[in-house]
């Protein structure tokens, strides 16, 4: 029976790795071999709980796979990409693709030069309520996002920009059709010695404006991200998985003939967008398509993260206390 189904591996199998574990688990036409972690006794723990087998080392799992999740830390992406990459093996790589350019463009060509699918993890991008954005975008003028965490130890090994804010810099860059002309940003360390909390303005080549926050020194935890456009006002809860739409009516007017205003929400709470990043990406190896969030994707926002780091590094400071 199971050798129908894409045979799937997780590396990595952390808190974010765990939930892939799971996804794949749920999947009709995938057979999830195994695992493997840098800690044995937490790849033994996952293997235990979701009945499937622990390997001690990448190296001997892509021997079994045709498709795998990488879920380790930023550090190790590149060069255990490479290892699958080089085996011919379809990879789903968390976000960020890496820490730099030149490791990200060597993944992604050689990922081309293989034909192989070489997603990025990039989930908001599969979450409902952004979904039903992109359909609705119209000549944005403006958009603004807020990202805000409280404080956990998971992520502090890159800066807030590309643990959090990357998220948000993905779904607009890939919906305003323009480059970037200007990044301004602005940020400082609280607690863990690199960027906790972040803003960046950015403006683009055809006048849209964005406005981007995110912090993990949060007291609440706040996913947002606003539209403005000359037809509608466009709110999305990306956290509650529900968008708010204020539309433009030219048709009625009120008595004092002004256009009205139309609200209206739309909610997605069963739905699930890390399973349907996961299928998409299972998807796109079966059938041979591209990713919904492809590798030049991944380079593209990282550039422009790259950008807005190295702003606040040359002009931060460390948060003092009172």
């Amino acid at each position: 029976m199971n050798q129908d189904k894409l045979k799937v591996g997780v590396i990595g199998v952390g808190h974010l790795g765990e939930y892939h574990v799971q996804k794949y688990k749920a999947m009709s036409n995938v057979n999830l071999v195994g695992v493997v972690d840098n800690e044995p006794d937490r790849a033994d723990e996952i293997a235990r709980r979701y009945d499937v087998k622990a390997y001690d080392g990448h190296e001997k799992i892509l021997e079994k796979v045709d498709a795998v999740s990488l879920a380790v830390p930023t550090e190790m992406h590149f060069e255990v990409a490479k290892d699958i990459l080089s085996k011919g093996i379809h990879l789903l790589i968390e976000k960020p693709i890496t820490y730099e350019l030149d490791p990200a463009d060597t993944m992604v060509n050689m990922a081309k030069e293989k034909g192989l699918v070489f997603q990025v993890g990039l989930v908001e991008r599969f979450n409902p309520a952004v979904v039903k954005m992109e359909s609705l975008l119209d000549r944005p003028v403006f958009i603004e996002s807020h990202r805000m965490n409280e404080f956990t130890i998971r992520g502090i090994d890159v800066d807030v920009v590309l643990d959090l804010m990357i998220h948000d810099l993905d779904v607009i860059l890939h919906n305003v059709q323009s480059e970037v002309k200007e990044v301004h940003a602005v940020g400082m360390s609280v607690i863990t010695g690199k960027t906790d909390i972040a803003n960046a303005r950015i403006v683009f080549e055809d006048g849209t404006m964005a406005n981007l926050t995110a912090s993990r020194v949060s007291s609440k935890t706040l996913r947002k991200i606003r539209v403005f456009q000359p037809n509608a006002y466009i709110s999305v809860n990306c956290l509650k998985r529900k968008i708010s739409i204020i539309g433009l009516n030219v048709e009625v007017k009120d008595l004092n003939d002004f256009p009205q205003l139309t609200p209206d929400t739309i909610e997605f709470p069963d739905r699930d967008p890390l399973a349907d990043e996961i299928a998409s990406f299972v998807n796109a190896v079966i059938n041979g398509s591209e990713p919904v969030v492809s590798g030049d994707d991944g380079r593209k926002v990282l550039q422009v993260a790259l950008g807005i780091i190295g702003q606040i590094e040359r002009g931060s400071r460390s948060f003092q206390a009172i």
